[in-house]
């Protein structure tokens, strides 16, 4: 029998986006139109946050995040080697320097004792900023983060790419979702086709502060206002200014209207996500040689991946690929790659994470991956473990 192949992620595109997107298409506006506040404004709603900025994509929602916090030549941002690159580029876009923090065994976060260990290290005044990966859909806990950030003075970004959906339980007891704003100054999201919310590409950047939300959309638009109370003179209606060096970084209507379609059903593909993983985990569970990802009850994965580590990475690899299971590996390490180890970093430097990457390998995890596809990569993972 001829199996079509497995990819590790997919996006799901139904009728009702289609519609949309073609609803949009044959309106008056294909950008800067009315879709993309009632985008923003719905995803504000689903995280919990007061503020959202479109942007064409999450890596530009980086830019522009740590762009509107002053990042400056000279600056020194602390961030997490187990994400994909432009979680750390982005500070470099703006002149700064990169210090990187190893992560957690078990959550594969940023491991905040190391942190801690590193700001204490380290004269007053180093560092001016910190940035956190939501990986894989695994939350933060963000209070710890932002104590940590008030005790030294920093501003911290949420890189929630990975976890729209996903939710941590503070101190008080209140589920906190991720991009919220009521710990991190800013957080990002991504609508890649792989992520839970598609729109093919584009982001978000959410927050609670005003003053932040007003200078994401000055810089989103080449820094340009058409406002009269913030104009030097006016001409007349047409008069703009340029006030500030600032990007294009807009999303398009007609992508707009797709992620709200996509995000009326996010909930629902995450329940999918928690069966598949959960189906993962049973088959898994006492098997020597499979650690599977932790889980707690006080958090909600929202399970972006679902990785695995084994004793025999490539030779997993290998053998699902040559079977039609595109499972992936997320991801090379970030001071690995020859742009930091060139700016100082070398192997060695962080064990925690380079032991994750020698081992671990992301499975197929999507909404329509089917139980007869995922019980057959199952059986792929067993033949070779055992």
């Amino acid at each position: 029998m001829i199996r079509k192949p497995i990819p590790y992620g997919r996006q799901s595109i139904n009728d009702d986006d289609i519609q949309a997107v073609i609803s949009t298409l044959r309106s008056d506006y294909l950008t800067q139109g009315p879709k993309i506040k009632e985008f923003e404004t719905k995803l504000a709603e689903y995280v919990g946050a007061k503020y959202a900025v479109a942007v064409n994509n999450a890596t530009s929602g980086l830019h522009l995040a740590t762009t509107v916090l002053g990042v400056k030549p000279g600056d020194n941002v602390i961030v997490t080697p187990m994400t994909f690159a432009a979680s750390a580029n982005c500070v470099r876009y703006c002149g700064g320097e990169v210090t990187f923090c190893d992560i957690d065994p078990e959550t594969y976060l940023m491991d905040i004792d190391k942190l801690r260990g590193i700001l204490r290290s380290h004269p007053e005044g180093t560092f001016t900023g910190v940035i956190i990966v939501d990986f894989a859909g695994y939350p933060h806990n963000l209070e710890e983060y932002r104590k940590l950030c008030d005790e030294y003075g920093l501003w911290l970004i949420e890189d929630a790419c990975h976890a729209p959906g996903a939710w941590f339980t503070d101190s008080k007891g209140v589920k906190q979702h991720s991009g919220n704003g009521n710990f991190a100054d800013l957080s990002i999201f991504s609508f890649h086709p792989v992520k839970h919310i598609a729109t093919g590409e584009g982001g978000m950047v959410t927050t609670n502060s005003p003053e932040l939300y007003e200078r994401l959309c000055h810089y989103r638009t080449h820094g340009i206002t058409k406002d009269p109370s913030k104009l030097e003179k006016c001409d007349g209606g047409w008069y703009y200014e340029m006030q500030d060096l600032g990007f294009n970084y807009r999303l398009t209507d007609f992508q707009a209207a797709l992620g709200i379609t996509q995000l009326e059903r996010a909930d629902k593909g995450l329940r999918r996500r928690q069966q598949i993983a959960e189906r993962y985990d049973e088959a898994f569970k006492n098997i020597p040689g499979i650690k599977t990802p932790s889980r707690r009850d006080d958090i909600y994965h929202a399970f972006h991946l679902y990785i695995i580590q084994v004793p025999d990475r490539k030779g997993l690899y290998d053998y699902l690929h040559e079977n039609g299971v595109y499972a992936q590996v997320h991801y090379v390490p970030l001071h690995l790659m020859p742009y930091y180890r060139q700016r100082g970093n070398k192997k060695g430097d962080l064990p925690v994470v380079e032991a994750y990457y020698d081992h671990c390998l992301s499975l197929p995890m999507y909404p329509t991956l089917t139980d007869e596809e995922q019980d057959y990569v199952i059986e792929k993972v067993l033949e070779f473990v055992k």
